[in-house]
């Protein structure tokens, strides 16, 4: 396990240095001049050299490179191009308020997802079977800004039980900020609930149907141990992997939800630097998507490989 651990790791270091590198080649080859972009083509050639001095727009090739993978470690990404401010401390306050809200999210769904899936699975091809896939069909078509505007003016207006503005006071309890972000939560709690319990359900019907569980049963084991020894552990892993691309979406993926209950999240603030043509932010924001993503893959890899060893005895050679 400590071998595939550090390969997965190193593995998951390289491709995040190739990464960087892309997003700088792919920033240093556009053909307009930021100072231009942001200050217009009629702007003073004195205002413009200032802003290239400013931002560090003059330096070389290789001396900008550095300077962002330098970043990585410091988290000193320079300054935005709109704000002034460092990088960092425009978008690490969005990208904890992101976070808070995809945990939420994914509290909600996760368990009814599972259980859901495997119910589905149990009582396959009949009424209940069909109709949990119909409404997994039905709630992941929908995109989630249009079922959250639908819970804002149901159950934020019209009944009034929650907030239908996530903007939440500064000093507001954490238990109080959940009035803030139930709605908005829900609201991806229901689109991901049907990739959630489809792939769960996927995964406990091969699991159900494969030697080792039938041999299982067969030894003498009830049905709750088998599913609990034999079963589970296996169907796990599709769901695992579904889990970790939905939890790297949710952190820059649902600038839906976030413009619907106007909540200052790290979507939010990536829609607002392409707005403003601030590259900087736009820079970074991009590698901290990526890096999600990364993470996510990495943990539900090791974790798949801790509960099925043959894929880390394969990884491992």
């Amino acid at each position: 396990m400590t071998k595939y651990i550090v390969k997965r790791v190193l593995l998951s270091l390289v491709t995040l240095w190739l990464l960087v590198t892309i997003v700088f080649l792919m920033s240093w080859a556009l053909p307009s001049d930021p100072a231009r972009a942001i200050l217009g083509p009629f702007a003073d050639e004195k205002l413009v050299e200032d802003f290239r001095e400013t931002f560090g727009l003059n330096d070389g090739f290789f001396e900008q490179y550095f300077r962002l993978l330098k970043g990585l470690v410091t988290f000193d990404f320079g300054l935005s191009y709109g704000t002034k401010q460092p990088v960092w401390d425009v978008l690490a306050p969005t990208l904890w308020r992101t976070a808070k809200l995809a945990t939420l999210a994914m509290i909600i769904t996760t368990p009814i997802s599972i259980f859901a899936g495997l119910i589905a699975a149990k009582f396959r091809d009949r009424r209940l079977d069909r109709g949990i896939v119909l409404t997994g069909l039905a709630t992941s078509s929908i995109p989630e800004f249009v079922t959250g505007t639908l819970l804002a003016v149901v159950f934020g207006v019209k009944l009034g039980w929650f907030k239908a503005v996530a903007i939440i006071p500064e000093g507001t309890p954490p238990l109080q900020q959940l009035d803030y972000l139930f709605l908005p939560a829900l609201a991806l709690a229901v689109v991901y609930f049907g990739y959630i319990a489809r792939m769960m359900r996927a995964g406990t019907i091969q699991a159900m149907d494969s030697d080792y569980t039938r041999t299982a049963a067969m030894k003498g084991l009830s049905s709750s141990q088998v599913m609990r020894k034999h079963v589970l552990r296996n169907a796990m892993a599709p769901t695992i992997t579904v889990m970790s691309v939905q939890i790297g979406y949710l952190v820059s993926g649902i600038v839906g939800v976030e413009v619907v209950f106007n909540y200052p999240g790290f979507s939010q603030a990536l829609l607002i630097a392409v707005k403003q043509k601030d590259l900087p932010v736009l820079q970074v924001a991009v590698i901290i998507s990526a890096l999600v993503y990364m993470v996510a893959t990495l943990v539900a890899d090791l974790i798949i490989a801790w509960l099925n060893p043959r894929i880390r005895l394969d990884m491992g050679n």
